[in-house]
C-alpha cells in the first residue's frame, strides 16, 4: 500500500504521546523523530500540517468559496443560502474527522488528484441535501487547484503562527527575560575574541538576546501572508467567460480578505510564495538568535558560571557519573540548525517557478510543518535548559579577581581626559598580554602622572564594579 494511503491505525500515523509525555508504542516505529521521540513538543502542529490537516483546510476553502458565490447577486443560478444550509456547510468543516479524510484519500487513490478528490467529496455531501443538490457544479467553480492550495497553506501558516509558534517563543523569551532581570547586577568578565575584556553583567548579556528575540518576534507577528484566487493562469479566464458582467478581481479580493489574508492581484497559476519565503526567513533569523544563545550558555556552563539544577534520577554520562551535561542546549542547537537549513532552503526555492507553473513547490510546501516542528522542539529544549540554570556568583567573582588587567581601559581613558601623552600606548606597553592582580595595577597607577583624586578613584575600582551601565541596560531592556 502506498505511503500516502496508510490506514489510520498504522503506527506511523497513530503515533502519540501518553499523559506523561512518553511516546506510545506506535511512536517507536515513526520514521521521523517529530512523530516519535519529540512528538510531545510539536504535537500541536499535527492537526495543521499533516495530510489530514491539509485536506481539512482544502475543504474549508472549497466550502467558503461555494458560500461566497451564493452571496453574489450576479450569479443567479446559485441562489442565496438560508441559515440552515450555511450552518450545515460549516459543520462539514468543523466536524471533519479522520474518517472523512480517509474517504477523500480513497477518492484520490481512484482519480489520482488530491484537490479534485476534495471537490468530489464535497459534491457527494451536497448530493445528500435536497436543497443544495442541484447546485453541486458550483463547487470548485472557475477554480484551479492552486487557488485552493495557496489559500490553504496561507491559513495553515497563519494558524501555526498564532496557535503554536508565537506562544512558544514568547514563553521562552519570558523565561530569558526573568533570568536577565535576576542576574542584571551579576558582574561578569566579558570575552571578546575569546579573550578577557571589560566587565559586563550576566543580565545585560542575556538582555541582548531578549531584545533580539523581541524584535524578530514582532517582525514575525506583523508579517501579512498573501493569497490569490484568479484561476488557471491568473487571468480569470473561466470567471469572465461565465459572468463577464461581474467584477471578478473585486469579488476574489473580498473572498481572500475574508480570511484576514492580503490579496495578490497579479500572479501566474501560483501565488509566487514571496511572503511564505519571508515567513521562513524571519523564522530562520529568530532561530539563529537562539543558536547564538544556546552556544553562549553552553560556554558559560563550561566555565562554571552556571550550574544546572540536578535531577536525582537522571544520568549525565554512561561512564562518568559526576557529569551533568548541557544536553538541553545541545539538543536545541541541533534542531535549530536543522530547522534553519530547511527554512533557508524553502525561502530560496519557493520563490521560483518555471513559466506559469511547475509542481516543484508542491512537495516543498508539504514539508513546511517539518521545519516549524524542529523549531518548536528546539524552543522547548532551550526553555527546559534555561529553567534549570543557577548562577554561580563565586565563579564569576573568581574570574574577575584573576583579571585586573581589564581595568587598563579605565586607566588609559582617564589619562586621555587629563592630557597625558600617548596614554593608550603607555598602558599597552605595561599590560598587553599580561595578567595583573590588584597590587600590580596599583603599582602601575603610582607610576602615572595623574592627579591624586583620579588615582584614588581608579584604586577604588575593581573588575566587579567596572561594569558601566550594564545593570541599567539589563533592567531597561527587560522592563515590562
Amino acid at each position: 500500500m502506498p505511503a500516502d494511503n496508510l490506514p489510520v491505525s498504522s503506527p506511523a500515523v497513530g503515533a502519540t504521546a501518553d499523559d506523561r509525555g512518553q511516546p506510545s508504542a506506535g511512536a517507536l516505529l515513526a520514521l521521523s523523530p517529530i512523530d516519535g521521540r519529540y512528538v510531545k513538543a510539536c504535537s500541536g502542529l499535527r492537526d495543521i500540517f499533516s495530510e489530514y490537516g491539509l485536506i481539512r483546510h482544502r475543504l474549508q476553502v472549497e466550502v467558503a468559496w461555494f458560500k461566497w458565490l451564493a452571496s453574489i447577486p450576479t450569479i443567479r443560478e446559485l441562489p442565496p443560502l438560508n441559515a440552515d444550509d450555511e450552518q450545515w456547510l460549516d459543520s462539514l468543516v468543523s466536524g471533519f474527522d479522520l474518517a472523512n479524510a480517509s474517504e477523500i484519500k480513497a477518492i484520490e487513490a481512484e482519480i489520482n488528484h488530491d484537490v479534485k478528490a476534495v471537490e468530489y467529496f464535497l459534491k457527494k455531501q451536497l448530493a445528500r441535501r435536497p436543497r443544495l443538490a442541484p447546485f453541486q457544479e458550483f463547487v470548485h467553480f472557475a477554480c484551479t487547484s492552486e487557488d485552493i492550495n495557496n489559500l490553504s497553506y496561507a491559513l495553515m501558516l497563519k494558524t501555526a503562527r498564532t496557535d503554536s509558534l508565537l506562544p512558544a517563543v514568547r514563553t521562552l523569551t519570558k523565561a530569558l527575560t526573568q533570568l536577565a532581570q535576576k542576574t542584571a547586577s551579576a558582574a561578569m568578565l566579558a570575552r571578546t575574541h575569546g579573550q578577557s575584556a571589560s566587565p559586563t553583567t550576566m543580565g545585560k548579556e542575556l538582555a541582548v538576546t531578549v531584545e533580539r528575540l523581541n524584535c524578530s518576534t514582532k517582525d514575525f507577528e506583523r508579517l501579512r501572508l498573501k493569497a490569490k484566487f484568479n484561476g488557471a493562469v491568473g487571468n480569470y479566464n473561466a470567471h469572465a467567460i461565465a459572468y463577464p458582467e461581474l467584477d471578478w478581481p473585486a469579488a476574489c479580493k473580498g473572498f481572500v480578505e475574508s480570511f484576514d489574508l492580503d490579496f495578490n492581484p497579479c500572479t501566474t497559476q501560483i501565488e509566487p510564495h514571496d511572503k511564505i519565503a519571508e515567513y521562513c526567513q524571519i523564522l530562520a533569523r529568530l532561530n539563529r538568535i537562539l543558536v547564538d544563545y544556546n552556544r553562549d550558555i553552553w560556554g558559560y556552563i563550561s566555565l562554571g558560571y552556571f550550574s544546572q539544577r540536578q535531577n536525582a534520577a537522571e544520568v549525565g554520562s554512561s561512564t562518568m557519573p559526576h557529569k551533568i551535561n548541557p544536553i538541553d542546549f545541545e539538543n536545541s542547537e541541533g534542531n535549530l540548525q536543522l530547522a534553519c537549513a530547511l527554512l533557508s532552503f524553502f525561502a530560496a526555492e519557493l520563490a521560483t517557478s518555471r513559466w506559469q507553473r511547475d509542481l516543484t513547490d508542491s512537495t516543498l510546501l508539504r514539508n513546511l510543518g517539518v521545519a516549524l516542528a524542529h523549531s518548536l522542539i528546539a524552543w522547548h529544549g532551550s526553555l527546559r535548559g534555561t529553567r534549570k540554570l543557577e548562577l554561580s556568583t563565586d565563579r564569576l567573582q573568581q574570574d574577575l579577581n584573576s583579571n585586573w588587567e581589564v581595568l587598563a581601559e579605565a586607566v588609559q581613558t582617564l589619562m586621555r581626559k587629563h592630557g597625558l601623552e600617548q596614554p593608550y600606548e603607555q598602558i599597552k606597553n605595561r599590560t598587553r598580554g599580561q595578567t595583573l592582580d590588584q597590587a600590580g595595577l596599583h603599582r602601575l597607577l603610582d607610576e602615572l602622572d595623574l592627579p591624586k583624586d583620579v588615582k584614588d578613584r581608579l584604586r577604588a575600582i575593581t573588575p566587579a564594579t567596572y561594569t558601566g551601565l550594564a545593570e541599567q541596560l539589563a533592567r531597561s531592556l527587560t522592563a515590562d
